[in-house]
């Protein structure tokens, strides 16, 4: 039976839209549906039809009736309004209140429709607030940026990720102030933890951070999930600021100039302790002894810089420096050879503290687990001393347990200790040096005689048989 419809009456709400079914050209006695719609489209019979199986339910509408309600629906697609949207999690009001005083980055996010926001919980994010302070407006609106992920990603598509990872674009990298793809992040996932890591797709990069939890979710749309550390896209100029104080000189630009500090330069801006290295550059000044390139490429596998909190990192990189201004011939001849870090004074007294002595010439660092030496001058103007280091020096304090691989012990090029003579797990050798030369060269002359006097019994003995 075919029903000729001669109006239709639409309600669009926010979501749904509502189909109503006027007269029709047979007798009834009443609508089909009744309209209650004060929007009318009457179609003047103009001969639309609609096949109906039955005259009260599961209607099958033809083609142009689909397309003529498509037409009719007046539902806008949602915008993203973040700050509403994080104004209902108190732990996120500091990031909240980071996206509200960058107006570019919500006008930005209000013309995207699918997209996954990394946000820090305020317990985090107080580690970086000298960083967030000291940021520029725009600078800081680029750093937020990159915190938005232009894909819409479930808990349940984190849990898919490779372990090789997955990498994702950021808003950041639409603006076309990020080098390269470095405005990208790496998202992988461990497959024996199952913890997700997002980092910069940079070799080497220090700026990570692990998902905490899931947030919010509005299917499609938006997902927040909190992270444990702001996130600072490789290359960003961190030093853009409009109310930074000069400092004596540019640390980062020194290092830049050394042309083997690429990693430590990254990490210090990422860490936001910069700023308190360049502010100790008054009154006694400050020493700084910086791992090369290569000291972060030879970590053994059981030291992961990338795994600890942006609160331990930074204690890692102020143990590197001493509030005092040593010339490399001052260091050399360090009175007390004990001294305590920028660490020690955030941490507490007696801890974090470095062994600096004089081995054949050269001022050699030790921390308790390895030995460095110092390799070249980098900088020295007083108040401010850079000196680049073979190793990469880690507080006992954090890597006390550390025994998977024993952690190698490096000296200057002139000196080649036995293993004896170099300090262990444990801390320095109690032993003079070249004791344990002397004991080893004896043992070796015994086992020698040992040997000996075996093989000529052996030879009497087969001679008498």
């Amino acid at each position: 039976m075919i029903y000729h419809i001669t109006e239709i009456h639409i309600i669009a709400h926010a979501d749904a839209l509502t189909l109503s079914l006027g007269r029709v050209d047979t007798p009834s006695p009443s609508p089909l549906v009744s309209a209650t719609s004060t929007h009318s489209s009457p179609l003047k019979k103009q001969g639309l039809k609609m096949a109906i199986s039955s005259p009260t339910s599961h209607f099958t509408f033809t083609p142009l009736v689909v397309a003529f309600l498509l037409l009719c629906n007046s539902t806008p697609i949602l915008a993203i309004n973040i700050t509403a949207l994080l104004s209902s999690f108190p732990e996120l009001s500091s990031f909240a209140t980071l996206i509200s005083s960058a107006p570019s980055v919500a006008s930005d996010l209000s013309r995207r429709t699918s997209i996954t926001l990394l946000a820090v919980p305020n317990s985090y994010l107080a580690a970086s607030a000298d960083l967030t302070r000291r940021l520029s407006p725009s600078s800081l609106a680029d750093l937020l940026r990159y915190h938005v992920l232009l894909q819409f990603l479930s808990w349940s598509d984190l849990s898919l990720i490779p372990p090789s990872g997955t990498l994702v674009t950021t808003l950041f990298q639409t603006t076309g102030r990020a080098s390269s793809n470095f405005g990208s992040v790496n998202i992988t996932r461990n497959p024996s933890t199952n913890a997700v890591t997002v980092r910069s797709p940079a070799p080497y990069s220090p700026s990570n951070a692990t998902v905490l939890s899931l947030v919010k979710t509005l299917p499609y749309n938006i997902t927040i999930f909190s992270v444990n550390s702001l996130l600072i896209p490789y290359g960003f100029d961190l030093m853009a600021s409009e109310t930074r104080p000069t400092p004596a000189i540019n640390i980062t630009k020194a290092l830049m100039d050394g042309h083997d500090f690429n990693v430590a330069a990254s990490m210090l801006l990422a860490s936001g302790v910069l700023y308190e290295f360049e502010a100790d550059e008054g009154g006694a000044g400050i020493t700084m002894f910086v791992p090369t390139d290569a000291a972060f490429a030879d970590l053994p596998s059981s030291v992961n810089l990338q795994s600890l909190s942006a609160e331990k990192k930074a204690t890692v990189l102020r143990f590197h420096v001493l509030h005092s201004y040593y010339p490399l011939g001052s260091l050399e001849s360090i009175v007390n050879p004990l001294q305590p870090t920028l660490a020690t004074e955030a941490m507490g007294a007696g801890s974090y503290t470095l062994n600096i002595s004089r081995v054949n010439g050269s001022a050699t660092i030790n921390t308790g687990i390895v030995q460095g030496s110092v390799t070249q001058t980098v900088f020295d103007q007083k108040p401010v001393a850079i000196f680049g280091v073979s190793q990469v020096l880690l507080p006992i304090e954090i890597y006390r347990k550390v025994t998977t691989k024993p952690i190698n012990i490096a000296q200057s090029p002139e000196i080649s200790p036995s293993p004896d003579s170099t300090p262990g797990l444990d801390g320095p050798s109690s032993s003079p040096p070249g004791v344990g030369v002397e004991i080893r060269s004896w043992g070796a002359r015994i086992d020698g005689m040992r040997n000996f006097i075996l093989a000529q019994f052996c030879i009497g003995l087969y001679l008498l048989v």
